[in-house]
C-alpha cells in the first residue's frame, strides 16, 4: 500500500503535468503510436509519443527565455523530441543548435520533426549520454567553451522521491539519480563561452539545488518563478546564469500564466505560446 507521502508526491506530479504539458499543443491524427501536435499557433507540427514523455508549455517557455541572437550557436541537454529546439530555431532563424538525447527513439523522432519543419539544416541531434560530452574524443560534440548558450528541461524527479512511471522511456525522461542535476549543470557550463548563458526550467522545489549547482560555476543568476494564477505558489522556475559574471542573484516578480478566473493565458504568455515571441527576464 502506498504511503501518504508517496500519494502526495504522485498527486503533485499529476497536477504539474496537467498544467505544464497540456498547453499549446493541439493533438491531431498522426502515425501509429504518435500524435501530431501543433505548437506556436500552428507554425510547428511536432510528432510525439502518445505514451511516454510529452513536451508541453514548459519546453516552449524555456525556449522563449534563451537570449539567443542571429549567428549564435546553442547546446540543448536532453533534446527529447525536439520541441524546445524547434521553437527556438523558429524564433531566431540565424541560430545553429546541437542537442544530445540518450533515448534513441526520442532522438529519431526529433530528427523527423526537424525535417518536417525544415529545420534539419540548423539543428543536429547527437545520440548518447550527456556526460559523454566531457570526453575529449567526442569529435561531433561541441568543444568546451564553444557555444553561446546552453539550455535544458532536465528530468524533474529524483528517483528515490517518487514512484517511477511504468513506461521505461517516460521514467528515463522524468527521473534523475541523486546528484545528477549537478552533472547536467556542469556539462552545460563547460560548453558555453565566457559571457555565455545557461538556462534551466525545473520545479520550484528544486530552487536550492539549482542555485547551488549553478552558483558554483556561473554568476548573475536570475530566477523567474512561473505560477498558474496570481495567488498560486510558483510550480516552475526558470533559472539563468552567465559564465564569468560577477552580478548578484536576482529574484524576479514572476510570470502568471492565466487570467484571473479563467483558463485563458495572459497576453504575454499567449504571445510566447502561440505567437513565438521571446520571454523577457525583466
Amino acid at each position: 500500500m502506498m504511503s501518504e507521502r508517496a500519494l502526495m508526491k504522485k498527486a503533485e506530479e499529476a497536477v504539474m503535468e496537467d498544467e505544464f504539458q497540456g498547453g499549446p499543443a493541439d493533438s491531431q491524427a498522426g502515425k501509429p503510436g504518435l500524435s501530431d501536435d501543433a505548437f506556436l499557433g500552428g507554425k510547428l507540427q511536432i510528432l510525439q509519443p502518445e505514451k511516454g514523455y510529452r513536451a508541453g508549455i514548459d519546453a516552449v517557455l524555456l525556449a522563449a527565455s534563451v537570449p539567443a541572437s542571429d549567428g549564435d550557436t546553442l547546446f540543448e541537454a536532453g533534446i527529447g523530441t525536439g520541441v524546445a529546439a524547434a521553437c527556438l530555431a523558429t524564433r531566431v532563424p540565424g541560430t545553429i543548435i546541437t542537442g544530445v538525447e540518450i533515448a534513441s527513439r526520442y532522438a529519431l523522432i526529433a530528427e523527423e520533426n526537424f525535417k518536417r519543419n525544415e529545420l534539419h539544416e540548423r539543428v543536429m541531434v547527437l545520440k548518447g549520454d550527456l556526460c559523454d560530452s566531457m570526453r575529449h574524443d567526442q569529435v561531433d560534440w561541441p568543444a568546451p567553451g564553444s557555444v553561446s548558450h546552453a539550455y535544458a528541461n532536465p528530468p524533474f524527479f529524483v528517483d528515490s522521491s517518487v514512484q517511477a512511471p511504468a513506461d521505461a522511456l517516460r521514467a528515463q525522461a522524468h527521473m534523475l539519480k541523486a546528484g545528477e542535476l549537478d552533472n547536467w549543470v556542469k556539462v552545460m557550463a563547460n560548453a558555453v563561452k565566457p559571457r555565455g548563458t545557461v538556462s534551466i526550467i525545473h520545479p520550484a522545489s528544486s530552487l536550492l539545488t539549482l542555485l547551488s549547482a549553478m552558483g558554483a560555476r556561473l554568476g548573475g543568476l536570475t530566477v523567474l518563478p512561473l505560477r498558474a494564477r496570481r495567488n498560486d505558489a510558483a510550480s516552475r522556475i526558470i533559472v539563468r546564469g552567465t559564465k564569468g559574471s560577477k552580478a548578484p542573484l536576482r529574484l524576479l516578480p514572476g510570470l502568471v500564466l492565466h487570467e484571473a478566473g479563467s483558463d485563458a493565458f495572459v497576453d504575454e504568455v499567449d504571445a510566447v505560446l502561440r505567437g513565438g515571441e521571446g520571454l523577457e527576464f525583466a
